[in-house]
């Protein structure tokens, strides 16, 4: 077969066939009287090799060793082309995101198109202080993709910087607390930890109508979080999760005063006093969790939490009965 037909019926060019040739990876078996080549039909064989060989993404030179190295291992070969492409699809997704981004800031020209570029860059630093001052400088001239910020407040470990982004994305519009709450699907901890603290942290109705979907969350940490800043913001359904923080001494302080808040008015403060006794009478109710639970009626006022604190006066927990007694004293009533 002539190299004309050779390349019509492979669809590899005269030109890649004699560059073939040329690195001595196929050459033509025989030539015709008039010596133009000619490919039997191992030739051709050959050809499709190279050519499969090649969608694996191996050089010319990995494919000559494949093809004519009887000593050649495929397997380690493939394993580092496995590598390889994981490493290109990962640049090549990060550089996907990056255009998406400066995209979705509807540049006006390459200027703008740098500038987002250059802080998308350092949003990413390693520098804290960079990340920082990249965050508290966003919106003001270089709109910043509320991803972008997302993306940050989700990795961010240092205190000030999560700050700095969560104050940038309580301007960016309201998209930043669905976004938000997507974290608290993460598999990682922190990750979950991050989203559920900056969404209590954002003001704002859109983010605290995620919270209390979060209160059903099998991650105690985001539960705990969310019932924080529920119980501040006077939401009565973060109430049992509140007394379940005191009962496990899980920022149990923080649980009591949100409690104290919800206690607002005296039927509220009736019904925290009254779930505070019930989870005290519980048989299961461990003697540290019994103190933590009469210390949180310190901040409940009403007649009800004064009558529980009468009874607990004189259980038979000493230390208990001690407490009751001093926050009396303190409430005017001992």
């Amino acid at each position: 077969m002539l190299i004309g037909e050779v390349a019509r019926r492979s669809g590899v060019s005269a030109r890649m066939l004699r560059h073939y040739e040329s690195l001595g990876l196929v050459s033509p078996s025989g030539r015709t009287g008039s010596g133009y080549r000619e490919y039997s039909g191992q030739d051709i064989r050959r050809i499709f090799h190279i050519e499969s060989l090649r969608s694996l993404g191996l050089s010319l030179r990995e494919i000559g060793r494949a093809l004519d190295d009887p000593g050649f291992t495929p397997s380690l070969l493939v394993d580092d082309l496995v590598r390889q492409t994981r490493e290109r699809i990962a640049a090549e997704t990060e550089l996907l995101t990056v255009l998406r981004r400066v995209d979705a800031t509807d540049p006006a020209g390459w200027d703008d198109v740098l500038q987002v570029v250059a802080l998308l860059r350092a949003l990413g630093s390693k520098s804290a202080d960079t990340r920082q001052r990249a965050a508290l400088s966003s919106g003001d001239e270089v709109p910043v993709p509320v991803e972008a910020l997302v993306e940050a407040a989700l990795s961010e470990t240092e205190p000030n910087v999560a700050g700095a982004i969560r104050w940038a994305l309580a301007r960016s519009g309201d998209r930043g607390p669905a976004l938000l709450a997507a974290g608290l699907d993460s598999p990682e901890a922190a990750v979950r930890e991050r989203a559920v603290q900056s969404l209590a942290e954002l003001p704002g109705g859109e983010a605290a109508a995620r919270l209390p979907d979060a209160l059903a969350h099998p991650d105690t940490v985001v539960r705990g979080h969310a019932a924080l800043a529920l119980g501040e913001r006077g939401v009565a359904e973060a109430v049992p999760t509140l007394i379940g923080m005191v009962v496990e001494g899980r920022n149990d302080t923080g649980a009591a005063d949100a409690l104290g808040v919800l206690a607002g008015d005296t039927a509220a403060a009736d019904r925290i006093a009254a779930a505070l006794v019930d989870r005290l009478a519980e048989d299961t109710t461990q003697p540290p969790a019994r103190g933590r639970l009469t210390q949180a009626l310190a901040g409940v006022p009403g007649t009800r939490a004064s009558r529980a604190l009468v009874e607990l006066s004189r259980d038979g927990d000493r230390a208990v009965a001690l407490t009751a007694m001093y926050l009396l004293q303190l409430r005017g009533e001992g």
